[in-house]
């Protein structure tokens, strides 16, 4: 029996997804996991540094930034726009071998580019990292230089295991590249809770370092499985190879330009008092929840997909697909918008209300959260609209757009936080509505791209989430509003969580009862969806695929 659930356990790990949809929601349930435990991570660090260490805690989250853009400029700007798309087309060509070389020759190269440019940031680390701070003292700065040193190597890390990731999901198993971020997480929480007594802010650090070890080592028996064939090779006659630096170029230079927004942030964030890069990382952690949930894993279950329809030349399919995906998104991405919306003071005392969290630092990030989550949806269809410009192999038109968006979004929040005088909700507010211009710029010009794809059926159908979401805010905000002040003593944290979830319940059950009576197609698909999965059972005694080649989608269906 033993052996038994041994065997179909891999075979569950390893089974291949073809439905973008279910494949997606494979995504979503390993992503989920993850976030709860990113929420318990961030949860530990305030516990164990907001108090007695916010200086710290602001330099621990600042030294993020100069690795993280070595790791976005490379690995990112390569795999998104340029690596996924030719290898998915050595892949459908069925020529393993040629494309498993030339997965070999493009990791080698940018390992190398990679090692260069870290090893140019690991010797400029302090004057760098007074560059791009505003008001640390010279501890701070030497502290942030080391600790920006360390994590370069944990980039070197992710950068191959997001390769695996990559070769993983284009073979359209989902399931372990998604389960990789909840063993990141674990290294992390275990790191804070067993080492913060002897090594204080350096075991979060400690901890990136092994989460990006087991990061990659999760991935390495699938991929193995799979066929993947690792050499060190540099064989640059592969057509595909400069396939991929023509495609990678555009994306990294747009990539480098949200960079250097990012970096903007931090620096007007350390710029205000002690403790505000913290919370306006905290708040964006929570709206990244449903970005990351529902935006991030359809759009990478699309891409494939994607590419494959426009290496074939099924303009029509791909068109199809798009808005099928853009519709799931929205259907999902909109109540989770007027959930946090609603629910923002709850949501960020359940996150990080601990004892050492006060009580003016838990409104000012409900605050931000509140403004921030005006951007989820905006923010969760634009990993789509990317995606969709990525599998056409135009990067260029994303670029000019973010590029746009980066000027914009850094000038509203340098007018926002310092002259208005709002703080971090200056960064909020910039941050909303520089969303909502690049996302309608996006479908705007892919519109002018494609044709066709923004028709009134959609414009309809749009409509009626709108609709069916603003209602939905309002039977939420009363039963919260209710229970709050007649009901429960929500100052016991037990209070708290029963007022959450009875408000969200209801929240839950509105918009699905909206849906219903209006008419929305979306509320059907996933009702199979979840029927499907019902029959979880029935799956583990299978060794073939959840959902076969032969479930392919009428319209108004699912999305393949």
């Amino acid at each position: 029996m033993f052996k038994t659930l041994i065997r179909n356990g891999a075979v569950l790990l390893s089974r291949k997804q073809t439905n973008i949809l279910s494949a997606a929601f494979i995504i979503m349930l390993a992503y989920a996991s993850s976030m709860l435990l990113g929420l318990l991570r961030e949860r530990l660090l305030v516990d164990r540094f907001f108090a007695c260490c916010r200086p710290s805690l602001d330099t621990y989250y600042a030294a993020f930034r100069l690795p993280d853009m070595v790791f976005q400029l490379v690995a990112i700007g390569a795999l998104s726009a340029a690596f996924i798309p030719v290898f998915s087309h050595y892949v459908e060509k069925e020529d393993k071998r040629l494309a498993y070389r030339f997965s070999s020759t493009v990791i080698n190269y940018l390992v190398i580019f990679f090692v260069v440019l870290s090893a140019i940031i690991f010797i400029l680390a302090r004057p760098l990292a007074e560059l791009i701070t505003g008001s640390f003292t010279p501890l701070q700065i030497d502290l942030m230089a080391k600790m920006i040193r360390v994590m370069l190597f944990a980039q070197i890390l992710f950068l191959l295991s997001n390769f695996l990731s990559a070769i993983i999901q284009v073979n359209q198993r989902f399931l372990i590249p998604a389960l990789a971020p909840v063993f990141y997480n674990l290294g992390i929480i275990f790191s804070i809770l067993l080492l913060a007594n002897p090594f204080g802010i350096w075991a979060p650090v400690i901890g990136v370092l092994i989460g990006a070890l087991l990061h990659l080592g999760i991935q390495i028996p699938l991929a193995i499985r799979l066929g993947f064939s690792y050499s060190l090779v540099l064989d640059r006659k592969i057509a595909g190879v400069g396939e991929v630096y023509r495609l990678m170029i555009p994306r990294a230079l747009a990539l480098a330009v949200y960079q250097i927004d990012a970096t903007v942030a931090v620096f007007l964030a350390t710029s205000l008092s002690s403790g505000s890069l913290t919370m306006f990382y905290l708040a964006q952690r929570l709206i990244d929840l449903p970005v990351r949930l529902f935006g991030t894993p359809i759009g990478q279950a699309a891409l494939p997909t994607l590419a494959c329809q426009t290496t074939n030349k099924k303009l029509d399919e791909f068109k199809k697909t798009l808005i099928a995906t853009l519709n799931q998104i929205l259907y999902l991405a909109l109540p989770a918008m007027a959930l946090i919306l609603v629910l923002r003071v709850p949501l960020v005392r359940l996150a990080y209300g601990t004892k050492t969290f006060p009580w003016q630092a838990t409104l000012l990030t409900a605050r931000a959260v509140g403004l921030l989550s005006l951007a989820i949806f905006s923010q969760a269809i634009i990993q789509v609209l990317v995606r969709g410009y990525y599998a056409l192999r135009d990067t260029k038109t994303p670029f000019f757009i973010g590029s746009f968006s980066v000027v914009l979004n850094i000038s509203l929040s340098i007018a926002l936080t310092f002259g208005s005088g709002w703080g971090i909700l200056g960064l909020a507010v910039a941050t909303a509505i520089t969303s909502l211009i690049q996302a309608s710029l996006l479908l705007f010009f892919l519109e002018r791209k494609l044709l066709q794809i923004v028709s009134v059926p959609l414009i309809r159908s749009w409509g009626k989430m709108a609709q069916a979401v603003t209602l939905t805010a309002i039977f939420l905000w009363l039963p919260m509003r209710v229970l709050d002040r007649l009901v429960l003593d929500t100052s016991r944290t037990i209070n708290l969580v029963a007022l959450t979830i009875v408000a969200t319940l209801v929240g839950t059950l509105v918009y699905i009862g909206f849906s219903l009576l209006l008419k929305i197609p979306e509320v059907f698909i996933f009702e199979r969806l979840i029927r499907r999965l019902g029959q979880w059972q029935s799956v583990l005694k299978e060794s073939e695929e959840i959902l076969t080649p032969g479930s392919d989608h009428k319209e108004g269906g699912l999305a393949r």
